[in-house]
């Protein structure tokens, strides 16, 4: 695993430290990990959803 260094706002990182005292993540590493997945994923498949359009001959 890569290290990455980057800049969030404070609202935000407390919100993320908000899921890992309930339990929703073990850290906010994780957390972040998660949302960089979850981006990733809805991203392939709006790439793949446009690729498998029909389009109609004119």
């Amino acid at each position: 695993m890569e290290r990455v260094t980057l800049r969030i706002p404070k609202q935000q990182i407390e919100e993320v430290e908000q899921m890992v005292e309930t339990g929703e993540f073990p850290n906010r590493s994780e957390a972040i990990r998660s949302a960089v997945r979850e981006m990733l994923n809805e991203q392939n498949e709006s790439r793949e959803s446009r690729s498998n359009r029909s389009w109609a001959k004119v």
